[in-house]
């Protein structure tokens, strides 16, 4: 069988060249891209008046504002030293279930929100804190929505949501939730895109 060689080095350089051209398309498109992420951070921060206290997550679980539930810690002495002693934790107690209490409080429900989101920042220690994770929707090369594969749990505070497609960078707004499940409290429901 004669084989020629013409024919056969132009249909070589053919399929090379078809090659070359699917790589550089792929490299071009944001959804082949190796750049293609969804980034979350921060959320975590607290109101300058409670002290590094989850208050919004507590108040939440509780059924009250957060203003509630400032007001009724307002009435609390905390131990200059240490753990309060059994005279002082008492004290404390009374006066947040004064505030509390006509919200339907009960001691048992105030002890097991408290005990949840209780931590000591002195040992690099935080409350239960899930971080949320998103994927991009890209429809077409183009972005078109968030995907929230995860929607965390314990934020405080809005994340900052950022999305790299290819050369292109977006930001994303996320919309938190409070609940009154440990779970779902201080979740993300939603994350929507402004213009690149």
């Amino acid at each position: 069988m004669k084989i020629n060689r013409t024919k056969a080095t132009v249909a070589i350089l053919m399929m090379t060249a078809l090659v070359i051209t699917a790589a550089a398309v792929v490299a071009q498109s944001p959804q082949g891209s190796s750049d293609n992420t969804v980034t979350i951070t921060g959320g975590f921060e607290t109101d300058p008046r409670d002290h590094g206290r989850p208050v919004v997550l507590i108040a939440s679980m509780l059924g009250v504002t957060p203003n509630v539930f400032r007001e009724a810690f307002s009435g609390v002495t905390p131990a200059k030293v240490g753990s309060p002693t059994g005279d002082e934790a008492r004290a404390n107690k009374k006066a947040l279930l004064k505030v509390l209490a006509p919200y339907g409080i009960t001691n048992e429900k105030l002890d097991e929100v408290s005990n949840y989101y209780r931590y000591k920042g002195s040992l690099g220690q935080t409350w239960p804190q899930t971080k949320a994770v998103a994927a991009a929707v890209v429809v077409d090369g183009k972005l078109t929505g968030l995907n929230i594969t995860n929607a965390g749990a314990g934020y405080t505070s809005v994340p900052k949501v950022v999305i790299r497609l290819g050369n292109v960078t977006y930001t994303g707004v996320a919309t938190v939730l409070y609940t009154d499940d440990f779970k779902t409290n201080g979740s993300i429901t939603s994350i929507s895109l402004k213009t690149p």
